[in-house]
């Protein structure tokens, strides 16, 4: 399966290419440091500054969060999640780390595949 990677869309010059690229992408929100054994919250939200949409055929799946290759957890959605609105899917997840972190989330469209988002560097003390 093809893996999309967030292209910064300040670079693209059509507007639907930029919403096609930010609608599909997922973001990780956390902050940059970490306690060891201390839960941790982790955000990601698909899409940013335009909506995906929630249709019957057209929404995004799942959300998952990875550090570096190590699965940690998913979320999964079904359509009408959003109510049957266009709109960003966001998902807390909350993980206890033990060292330091390079985390990623992928984000799975029915339409257009699997989305992977940038990484973010969690220092962990």
């Amino acid at each position: 399966m093809k893996i999309n990677k967030y292209e910064d869309i300040s670079q693209v010059d059509k507007e639907a290419k930029k919403d096609y690229i930010d609608r599909h992408s997922a973001f990780v929100h956390c902050e940059s440091n970490a306690a060891k054994g201390d839960k941790f919250k982790v955000k990601v939200k698909v899409g940013d500054a335009y909506a995906h949409p929630d249709d019957f055929d057209h929404y995004i799946a799942y959300v998952q969060l990875w550090d570096g290759e190590t699965f940690l957890t998913e979320a999964h959605f079904t359509p009408g999640v959003l109510g049957n609105a266009p709109g960003n899917v966001e998902v807390d997840f909350h993980i206890v780390p033990t060292k330091k972190m390079k985390l990623t989330s992928m984000a799975y469209c029915t339409k257009h595949g699997l989305w992977q988002s940038d990484e973010v560097v969690v220092e962990v003390a």
